[in-house]
């Protein structure tokens, strides 16, 4: 299943840049978008070697993660559960967790924040249950994310990604810091007080000296957004043909644009943004547009 891989690198015409190129990690999969395929390849490497054939994790009524875990685990004949933060509701994306044959147990919002206690709590007699975190955030994870680094046939000056838990970002500075290149890693956060990502970073790869963190570009907080976001989003989409979501690749592909407006980026500079996929989430804000 993660033997055939789909990510090319194109250039996007904007007005304002020379060499802006986008990594379409998005057309990796429909399902199993963009970063969560990269995450998952290994975590179900591991999964497999240690004989567990039913996945266990975690994530709100519009996670993505969930959505690619329950399509993963489908093509792969694995088992797959996910506890669902928040109330019990129904949605587009929740129908595609359980057409691929997750089951989901509602949780609510002080329960959740204990995961580890959540998983003992339903799945401790069940040697054949796999805990994956929110997100996929691991160290498999991080190694699976490297490799974008890996395909890459050129070097960039900048190179960009949108932050949730940071482990796509740790997973670009682990490439950068193994190929010893001079890239400078921008990572825009998505929400609020972004700067702990940073710590989150180090934990997987130490060395840092590469990273650039923006933590003015999360438009309120994780999955908040602007009505100036929701323009940003219909002009760059109707002039670029590259479709962005609110909650992660548009407040990247913002901060670009602004930063480029501020003069930190130049126009001439060689950057590369990552689509990290996702953009089934739109469906979550399909009433703000």
């Amino acid at each position: 299943m993660f033997e055939k891989l789909y990510s090319p690198v194109e250039k996007l015409k904007l007005a304002a840049f020379n060499k802006l190129f986008v990594k379409r990690d998005d057309l990796i999969d429909p399902y199993i978008s963009g970063n969560k395929w990269r995450k998952l390849k290994y975590i179900l490497a591991k999964a497999e070697a240690e004989n567990k054939n039913h996945l266990v994790t975690f994530g709100g009524t519009y996670s993505n993660h969930l959505v690619a875990t329950a399509a993963a685990a489908s093509r792969s004949g694995l088992k797959s559960t996910a506890f669902v933060r928040g109330e019990k509701v129904k949605n587009e994306m929740l129908l595609l967790c359980e057409l691929f044959g997750m089951y989901l147990i509602f949780t609510d919002r002080e329960s959740y924040k204990d995961k580890p206690a959540l998983f003992e709590k339903y799945f401790k007699s069940d040697v054949s249950a796999y805990f994956i975190d929110e997100g996929g955030a691991s160290t498999e994870a991080v190694i699976g994310c490297s490799e974008i680094i890996d395909e890459l046939n050129d070097v960039y000056d900048h190179i960009f990604c949108a932050a949730g838990t940071g482990t796509t970002a740790a997973g670009l500075l682990d490439g950068i810091v193994k190929n010893n290149l001079k890239t400078k890693l921008h990572v825009v956060p998505v929400l609020k007080n972004g700067i702990f990502i940073k710590e989150e970073i180090s934990k997987y790869i130490p060395k840092i000296e590469n990273l650039v963190l923006h933590t003015d570009y999360h438009f309120g907080g994780y999955a908040k957004t602007t009505p100036e976001l929701f323009k940003f989003i219909k002009d760059f989409t109707a002039n670029t043909g590259l479709l962005i979501d609110p909650v992660y690749t548009a407040k990247m592909f913002y901060a670009i644009t602004d930063l480029q407006l501020k003069k930190v980026i130049k126009s001439d500079d060689k950057i590369l943004a990552i689509h990290t996929g996702g953009l089934l989430g739109i469906f979550g804000m399909k009433d703000k547009f």
